[in-house]
Order: structure tokens, then sequence, then C-alpha cells
């Protein structure tokens, strides 16, 4: 897939459904923001009692704070987001046209069972509340999807769903190359005249 130079690209997706391992596969043409990254980092400052549910907020802070600051550099941007939160979807829209880019969404449809499985895969279980939460905020997006089209997403330019067959042939995204800077333009230096 190709997508124009400082494009932002979510991909979203059930946990488990596997936006991570996509990402990891994308991640040699732009940078990823994955929020797993965030937690991991927050762990390993933190005691070993101390639950995860505790230092969640400051996680979600760091991430949050990681991915404005990658979206305002204005380059090409690869997002890990759940796909649930449509506030998060218009905020970050609404962060790239503000520095000229464009937010578009790959939408990973594998299914509850296919997403549950990747987690057993991974020794990683989302809480069943969270994952329900996810899957319901999923299940409405895929509805008006299906109901609309792509206008069920008008906070981006395009949407692409990926089941899980389509999401293991889609080898590799691209970005366009940015338009080289214009030279400014000189005026051609005149000669004063020159007194007899």
């Amino acid at each position: 897939m190709s997508y124009p130079a400082g494009a932002v690209v979510v991909v979203s997706g059930l946990p488990g459904s596997g936006k991570s391992t996509l990402l990891r596969r994308w991640s040699c043409v732009a940078p990823v923001v994955d929020p797993r990254a965030s937690h991991v980092a927050c762990e390993a400052v933190m005691p070993a009692w101390l639950p995860y549910a505790v230092y969640r907020p400051w996680a979600r802070l760091r991430h949050f704070w990681w991915l404005r600051t990658e979206v305002l550099s204005g380059g090409p941007l690869l997002a890990h987001d759940c796909g649930s939160r449509t506030w998060m979807r218009r905020w970050l829209s609404w962060t790239a046209r503000r520095r000229g880019g464009e937010l578009h969404v790959v939408l990973l449809d594998v299914g509850a069972a296919e997403a549950l499985a990747g987690q057993e895969a991974r020794a990683r279980r989302a809480p069943r509340r969270v994952f329900a939460r996810h899957r319901q905020g999923l299940d409405r997006l895929l509805e008006a999807l299906r109901l609309h089209g792509s206008p069920a997403v008008p906070e981006a330019v395009s949407v692409v769903l990926l089941d899980r067959v389509s999401r293991e042939r889609m080898a590799a995204v691209q970005f366009s190359a940015p338009d080289a800077p214009r030279a400014p333009r000189h005026r051609r230096a005149t000669r004063p005249d020159r007194n007899p």
C-alpha cells in the first residue's frame, strides 16, 4: 500500500489481532508508536509488586505524549490503536492536518476467536472486560463501514479492511518522497545607470 509523504497510518483491531506483528513488518519505512512500548518502559522502573492498574495513567500519558511528538514531527508515522476510540482518530486527524498531513486507517477484522488465539500465542491476555469493550467499539465501527463505507470514518482519508489472509499478504507499505523545497527565486540584479 502506498501513502502520501507525512501520512499518519493507524493500524487498529482487537487485542491479539496482529497489529504489533504487522507494524514490526512495516517499521523499516516509518517510526512506529505502540502503547506496549510505553507500558514496558513504565514497568521497567516500577517495583515488581506494583500492579499495572496503579501506574496505567502514567503509561497512557507517556504514550499520548510520544504519539503527539511523532505526529508533530511531520514525517510519516505508523501508529498502533485499538480503533474503538473515535476521539483518538479525530485528534490524530486534526493534529496531522495542522502540519499538512493526512490520517489513514488500516483495520484488522480477524474475528474474536482469532484475536483470543493471538493473545494465547503471545502469552499476554487482555482482561475480559477490556477485550469486551474493545470488541463492542470495533463491532460498531465495522457495522458502520459495512453500511456506509469509508464515510463512516470521516476523520480518515482512507480505510483499508484486512482479514486474516490479507493481513499475512500485506508485506509492506511505502510513503511518497516529500516534495523538494523550492529554491527561493532571486530577482536579477540590475546595474545602476552610470553617470557620463
